[in-house]
């Protein structure tokens, strides 16, 4: 029987078999409690009794009494197992503690480490701070951002609202996570629960478009569409090669490359690759098809885009097929402003034409803030024009690998798993019936919205609108998009300047863009865009009177608005209208 490796104290003694033993001091818990008596005996020479202690000794105080703990475990001897057995003819007495004894061991162990309750108060005191004690100037700065948009009318575009879930998953604990790379081939450790997150989300956005995955693949790392497109140029492309997609005055945007007139750079896409634009018709406002077709089979790109920032019409994604097969480009779709009108089934599907799709996450979708990019995989049809870097002798896409590899690592760090977890539950909402009237309401509040303008003569490129968004040209008011984004701001309606083909662009963009799905996520229903299409329509002419008084440059004129009774009038108004709707997220 070794004993040299027990994790309880030994006792050890030898005395004569003459002489009395003398006191030994109680047994402790756990231990062994071992007596030889020796055969060889000098009666003249008494061998005394020499204790082998192998753990901490025990301590004996002044009255000769043993320490309460040991008087304790002496008294409580019943209540211990002992075992008794016999080793080469000597008597040994094995005695062990109770399972429900166990607490003394964790005394023991607390008192060992007296500092823990004060380390845990420690963390505690700065990491579950409230953020209104923790910062109260930033909490005040956000509690005034939530009333600007309860008490505003928001019709920007590419803005939305967001549901308390999505809002609940973006300030969670995931933020914490550290998770390079992609489910199941993770740089870090502890990511199982990551990797199902991100499966999830990446099945949700797959079945919110109805893609069969054994065709379709899906990251939902990009940090925004703008980064996405840059993933999709650097998987496919090398530095030079060539991208054509709209010009941004046209209604495109600059992550598809834009030069100023007078040849600077603006974007990435334009510096790192070589872009050339096509435009719409100057008269109609709809994309120019046949001159789009003579300018790529000129030019060659190498990736064909579709898609834009400010274009209000339905895009031929059929014709963009066959251009792109002809110049042998891949066809990428930017289907950002319209993805959840995609989704939702409510106009062409680009994804029966293209062979890369990419969008943000958080306009039409009212998701996260974030962008997604979804690929072909598998066999390639026969009828396509030879794909980029794919060539005869391959009948496979492969985008995949690509295109992964530029999200990660060659673009960006760790995914945002907070982000990713609030796309997948705004991608589960999407799939539902009630989305599809979410957005079937929104195509309908935009129409109604044009037709009020119209009625009131004002300009619309293209005459109307056959998705969420309009692009009011207010060059004939005289107006300015700068001004008048400045005044219908200072009533607390929310929209942004815009470039109209044939101004002088990003300097002066004489438009603006209006977008419907913010106010139709608030509740908002065709008379409402009636009310709404009157106060726009107030807001210009309130405008055009303040810049005949106080002329076009206005240097001082967040003073003037401060103060002009008809901008504190068209504010009350606004603010009236506006808090009757409901915030999603909040109870206010």
């Amino acid at each position: 029987m070794d004993l040299s490796h027990h994790q309880s104290n030994l006792s050890l003694s030898f005395s004569s078999s003459h002489s009395s033993p003398p006191r030994r001091p109680p047994i402790p818990d756990d231990s062994i409690s071992l007596h030889l008596e020796s055969s060889f005996r000098d009666p003249s020479h008494p061998v005394p009794t020499v204790p082998l202690q192998l753990m901490e000794p025990q301590t004996e105080k002044e009255n000769g009494s043993f320490d309460a703990e040991s008087n304790n475990n002496n008294n409580d001897d019943d209540d211990r197992e002992v075992e008794e057995f016999r080793i080469l003819g000597h008597s040994m007495c094995l005695k062990r503690r109770r399972d429900c004894e166990s607490s003394t061991t964790a005394t023991k162990r607390a008192s060992v480490e007296p500092n823990l309750e004060a380390r845990k108060a420690a963390v505690r005191s700065w990491g579950d701070q409230p953020l209104q004690v923790a910062d109260p100037d930033i909490y005040e700065i956000i509690e005034k951002e939530k009333k600007r948009q309860f008490k505003g009318i928001e019709l920007i575009a590419s803005e939305n609202f967001v549901c308390r879930a999505v809002m609940e998953a973006l300030g969670s604990h995931l933020t914490n996570k550290y998770s390079e790379g992609m489910p199941g081939a993770r740089y870090y450790g502890g990511n199982q629960y990551i990797d199902e997150i991100e499966t999830l989300c990446c099945e949700r956005a797959l079945a919110a478009f109805n893609l069969d995955p054994k065709c379709w693949g899906v990251n939902v790392q990009p940090y925004s569409c703008t980064s996405a497109n840059f993933a999709v140029y650097t998987g496919l492309l090398s530095p030079g090669d060539r991208i054509m997609g709209l010009d941004t005055p046209s209604g495109g945007n600059t992550s598809h490359g834009y030069y100023t007139p007078n040849g600077k750079k603006i974007s990435g896409a334009s510096i790192f690759f070589e872009s050339l634009p096509y435009k719409i018709n100057p008269q109609s406002g709809f994309i120019d098809y046949d001159k789009l077709e003579e300018r790529a089979l000129d030019f060659r790109p190498k990736i064909l885009i579709c898609g834009g920032s400010s274009y209000p019409r339905e895009w031929d994604y059929a014709r963009f097929r066959h251009i792109a097969d002809k110049c042998g480009a891949v066809l990428l779709c930017d289907m950002a402003q319209i993805s959840g009108i995609i989704a939702a089934k409510e106009c062409v599907n680009p994804f029966d034409y293209c062979d890369v799709v990419t969008s943000t996450t958080h306009k039409s979708l009212r998701g996260p803030r974030g962008g997604i990019i979804f690929y072909r995989k598998g066999t390639k049809p026969r009828k396509r024009g030879i794909l980029l870097s794919q060539g005869h002798e391959s009948d496979q896409y492969d985008f995949e690998e690509k295109i992964n590899f530029a999200v990660f690592p060659s673009l960006q760090g760790g995914p945002h798993n907070n982000h990713i977890a609030a796309l997948a539950i705004a991608l589960k909402q999407v799939a539902t019936p009630e989305y599809k009237a979410y957005m079937q309401q929104v195509k309908k509040n935009a129409q109604v919205l044009a037709s009020a303008l119209l009625r009131r003569k004002c300009r619309l490129v293209t005459g109307g609108t056959d998705n969420h968004l309009i692009l009011w040209d207010i060059r004939p008011l005289g107006l300015t998009g700068k001004f008048y984004e400045t005044v219908c701001e200072a009533c607390h309606i929310t929209l942004n300047k815009i470039a109209i083909f044939g101004d002088n662009g990003t300097i002066i963009p004489g438009g603006v863009r209006i977008g419907t799905p913010a106010m139709t996520s608030r509740g908002c229903l065709e008379a409402d865009f009636e009310t709404m299409a009157d106060f726009l329509f107030r807001a210009a002419q309130i405008a055009n009177m303040l810049q005949r008084e106080h002329g076009k440059l206005q240097k001082n004129i967040s003073k003037v608005l401060e103060s002009n009774r008809d901008i504190l009038e068209l504010r009350a108004r606004v603010e009236a209208f506006a808090t009757q709707f409901a915030l999603p997220g909040f109870d206010i």
